[in-house]
């Protein structure tokens, strides 16, 4: 099972970006696609995760409103749009598979190797 992040990149505040996580090597159906990230120096933070067959979106409550997870059955791709990028949002981006929805680290089966993401001020 291979989980391949892309997108990342050094933006403004203000400014957006658009992750992608392309999965490949098994099924996904009914698991959960989640987005987390860490901080320099901090533990890994969860994000925002779907329902990979439903569609149904999760968010943290720092994000709602800014970012917007999707997922594109035929291409096997979780989308993460980043609007309105504060400072405080820069990290590594990971992308990661549950089987049940969590916002915990530990619940995440597969991980992808996470993608740099920097807002300058």
């Amino acid at each position: 099972v291979q989980l391949v992040e892309s997108g990342g990149g050094l933006v403004q505040a203000g400014g957006s970006l658009r992750l992608a996580c392309a999965a490949s090597g098994r099924t996904f159906s009914f698991w959960y696609m989640a987005w987390f990230y860490q901080a320099p120096g901090k533990e890994r933070e969860f994000v925002a995760a779907i329902n990979w067959s439903a569609g149904i979106t999760y968010y943290a409550d720092s994000v709602k409103g800014r970012f917007t997870i999707s997922r594109d059955t035929a291409k096997n791709n979780i989308n993460l749009q980043m609007n309105s990028l504060k400072p405080d949002d820069t990290g590594v981006y990971y992308c990661a598979a549950a089987p049940i929805l969590s916002r915990v680290e530990k619940s995440y089966t597969y991980w992808g190797q996470g993608t740099q993401v920097t807002v300058s001020s």
